[in-house]
């Protein structure tokens, strides 16, 4: 197997979803099948089983995945160390990031770099939406990990990091407060409020105008930070969708998150400026996949408190 077919199994049999996993993979749907389709000549059988509305692997899928992933993380921590190693990272790398359970990640690839190279010192930001990119620009930031998309052309999206189930975060006093889950069509049941200074790109991918079904959602306030968001939250000036990790960090009495049933996971993912790429941005990224979980929140979430 070469190893864009590793990482196209490995891909898929995360996601099992084709769309999904070529948004991931950077490449377009039918690759993805074409790939798929060439392994299962290879290895005479099928390895997924799919259906315009299901994907799933086969027994012979589930077993090559258990046996495949961890021999292409090790492979992969291999590389990186031995690089990295090379390189003899020194100086400062200044990373931002807005969710709190990114900042966690980024203190253990941190102490990571600091124990492999104690040349190098990494410095850690917590920045809002608003702030996030205009930091990266201005040069504050070497690099941030955040949620995708990334904002303009100039940006380079690292790899996948993790996924995180969504949440609806709404007022406890809210009727679909009592709810197990929530669907994208409850969107219009609630004022949705938004982050100032995010590009209308993020906008469109995280907080949307319409439902699925083509309801009107109508448009409450907007705030410059998170705590600014559950205070307005909080006071029931509507609800705003987040990863369902949130409940674990931002619990709050007059709040409650309640999962979404039928809404895409969020993606969050190293980013940096074209033009500041360099090795030790890249040395640091692999160790962030070191470190980062193997699988998204799946669970359902219903929390106030």
């Amino acid at each position: 197997m070469e190893r864009h077919e590793i990482e196209t199994f490995l891909a898929l049999a995360e996601e099992l979803h084709f769309t999904r996993t070529a948004e991931r993979l950077h490449v377009s749907p039918g690759r993805v099948s074409q790939t798929i389709k060439k392994l299962e000549r290879h290895f005479g059988g099928a390895l997924f089983e799919r259906s315009n509305r299901h994907v799933a692997l086969t027994p012979v899928g589930r077993r090559l995945h258990a046996e495949l992933l961890p021999a292409y993380q090790q492979v992969q921590r291999a590389i990186a160390n031995a690089s990295a190693a090379c390189r003899g990272l020194s100086g400062v790398l200044r990373v931002g990031f807005s969710a709190l359970w990114c900042g966690d990640l980024i203190v253990r690839a941190a102490e990571e770099v600091q124990s492999r190279h104690p040349q190098c010192t990494v410095e850690i930001h917590r920045v809002t939406f608003a702030a996030a990119f205009t930091a990266l620009r201005g040069d504050e930031l070497d690099i941030l990990v955040k949620e995708l998309p990334v904002d303009g052309p100039d940006i380079v999206a690292g790899p996948v990091l993790f996924s995180e189930r969504r949440a609806l975060v709404m007022p406890a006093s809210h009727r679909l407060a009592a709810q197990e889950t929530v669907s994208l069509e409850d969107l219009a049941l609630l004022p949705l409020i938004t982050p100032v200074g995010a590009s209308q790109n993020f906008l469109d991918a995280h907080y949307p105008r319409r439902t699925p079904g083509g309801r009107s959602v109508p448009q409450g306030p907007a705030a410059f930070g998170w705590e600014e968001i559950l205070s307005l939250v909080g006071a029931g000036k509507g609800g705003t969708p987040v990863g369902a990790r949130g409940a674990d960090y931002h619990a709050r009495p007059d709040v409650t998150y309640v999962s979404f049933d039928d809404a895409p996971p969020v993606y969050y993912a190293p980013m940096w400026l074209k033009s500041s790429e360099s090795a030790k941005l890249q040395a640091f990224v692999e160790i962030l996949l070191e470190f980062a979980p193997t699988r998204g929140d799946g669970l359902p979430v219903r929390r106030s408190s």
